[in-house]
């Protein structure tokens, strides 16, 4: 099977109450982790890598380790652009292999976003690769997004009919309270995502996929390992993931999975370390964090995607 775009799967999931997991990859163990789970849990996916991650993991190494996914697999896997910050970083990666591509105009004055979206999309179908847009901007810190809380907006519903009628584009990342990284609320503070204006969205575009960006629940759990094995990591709360469901069972399709990852990675390897001093064996310790990898990925699946057994 050959890697897919997020048409048909979209269409699957908005149908079917459900939403697609959009796990971010820099290696082999991270890729491996994620598909390993949706294999048990015959689930499909989506993997995304930002322009920074792609430039990590290099171009050629990085398409060649997807494309084993999907050899090994046999599961319908997107490969997607995960915030492209203008029409010609995305323009690289379809002529490079992706699927799907994000073109990130978030940040700009609307009819910018509109313009320089509807270029992205022109090329893109030309070419079979679906597209993501985005209204409204998250605050947060993750790779190559860096919105402060001042800077950050909610979507306003009354800008999406527009938008997607004159862009063309797939789907639409849109804000109601995420936010990008690990430390999305302070404790204390209570988690809550705008579901009113997700339903007026999906109200104006009936049966249109939605994303959800900074969808990471910031797992106590794996906070906790990482401190217990000599990290400093300040407590953080992330987005409940009853609330993520809810989202998922409307007309989300798509979910983005970053922040969790890296912090079962991290576990994994500092338990490791703390358990055997002596080692020194990148097999071993990689191993360990690619299980937690398995683990986070197959909890998702289960408790916030429900894409278990949608393949």
């Amino acid at each position: 099977m050959p890697l897919v775009n997020t048409k048909e799967m979209f269409q699957k999931a908005y149908e079917g109450g459900y939403a697609i997991g959009a796990f971010n990859i820099n290696n082999m163990e991270i890729i491996q982790g994620i598909v390993d789970a949706c294999k048990e849990l015959n689930s499909p996916a989506i993997l995304q890598v930002s322009a920074s991650a792609r430039k990590y993991a290099r171009p050629n190494y990085l398409l060649a380790m997807v494309k084993a996914a999907v050899e090994e697999t046999g599961l319908p896997i997107a490969l997607h652009l995960d915030h492209g910050p203008d029409f010609e970083t995305c323009k690289d990666c379809i002529d490079g292999g992706f699927t799907s591509v994000m073109i990130d105009g978030s940040h700009l004055p609307y009819e910018e976003n509109v313009a320089v979206t509807r270029k992205v999309v022109e090329y893109a179908h030309a070419r079979g690769v679906t597209v993501e847009g985005e209204l409204g901007q998250l605050a947060g810190v993750e790779d190559d997004v860096n919105v402060s809380a001042e800077d950050a907006h909610y979507t306003q519903p009354e800008q999406v009919e527009d938008f997607v009628t004159r862009t063309g584009v797939d789907s639409l990342a849109i804000a109601i309270g995420t936010s990008h990284g690990a430390y999305k609320f302070k404790p204390g503070q209570k988690p809550q995502l705008r579901f009113d204006i997700l339903e007026e969205v999906s109200r104006r575009l009936p049966n249109f996929p939605i994303v959800l960006h900074g969808a990471s629940s910031v797992l106590p759990e794996y906070v906790k390992m990482v401190n217990d094995f000599g990290g400093n990591m300040p407590d953080a709360i992330g987005i409940p993931e009853e609330m993520l469901r809810q989202a998922a069972a409307s007309a989300v399709c798509k979910i983005n999975i970053d922040s969790d990852l890296r912090l079962a990675l991290t576990a994994g390897i500092r338990k490791h370390f703390a358990e055997n001093p002596g080692h020194f064996d990148p097999r071993q310790y990689l191993g360990d964090g690619r299980k937690f990898i398995n683990e986070v990925v197959k909890n998702k699946i289960e408790t916030v995607l429900g894409s278990k057994d949608r393949v």
